[in-house]
């Protein structure tokens, strides 16, 4: 008898909670005020959105292009632009500076021309920041690396421009099409050479 009341009374609980969240937008709403974001530009946005999909923290990613001044670039048509990936996570789960830890480590940052296999404009690495703080702490990490290796880092760090999502078949790719991304990944030579630059430690 206990354990039915006991069970009742969590039912009750339970959909008050339910109805008061579906008739509170509002709540919603501030629980996205709490979000931030940042871009990152690292080659192929295929695999720098699979390195942030693994963050705990991370609550959204879309693969886009980023740096350029025309308006709705495309796959096909993206002058000016690098590929990119905006980043919604949440900061009392994690923070800047671990976000970039994660980015550096899924990257060539010494590569001015492109990212492994794919070369190009497109393809080079930036940070895009968007406060003095996140300039501050990139370029500290970008000299931090430079120190290490003894070698000069060709990651740009720029202010955040206008970000546009790409096509819809691009979203997601590692998840959706698993077996031809790996293929992808590895003839590129991306787990390779991140290997070689960092261990274990890349995604």
């Amino acid at each position: 008898m206990i354990a039915r009341w006991i069970f009742a009374s969590l039912t009750a609980a339970f959909l008050t909670l339910f109805v008061f969240a579906a008739n509170n937008p509002g709540a919603r709403a501030e629980d996205a005020s709490n979000m931030k974001t940042a871009i990152f530009a690292g080659g192929c946005f295929w695999c720098v959105e699979d390195a942030f999909d693994k963050v705990d923290g991370v609550t959204e990613t879309v693969s886009g292009y980023a740096g350029g001044k025309t308006q709705d670039p495309t796959y096909g048509s993206h002058e000016g632009y690098v590929e990119a990936l905006k980043v919604t996570y949440d900061p009392s789960k994690v923070t800047y500076a671990q976000l970039l830890d994660n980015y550096w480590h899924n990257i060539d940052p010494f590569d001015p021309t492109g990212q492994f296999c794919d070369k190009g404009p497109a393809y080079r690495t930036v940070v895009f920041v968007s406060d003095d703080a996140e300039k501050s702490l990139a370029e500290k990490t970008k000299q931090d690396i430079a120190n290490r290796f003894g070698q000069d880092v060709a990651t740009q760090i720029r202010p955040t421009s206008t970000f546009y999502a790409a096509e819809d078949y691009h979203q997601d790719y590692h998840t959706k099409n698993p077996i031809s991304y790996k293929y992808y990944k590895w003839n590129c030579g991306r787990a390779q050479r991140l290997f070689k630059i960092w261990g274990d430690k890349h995604s």
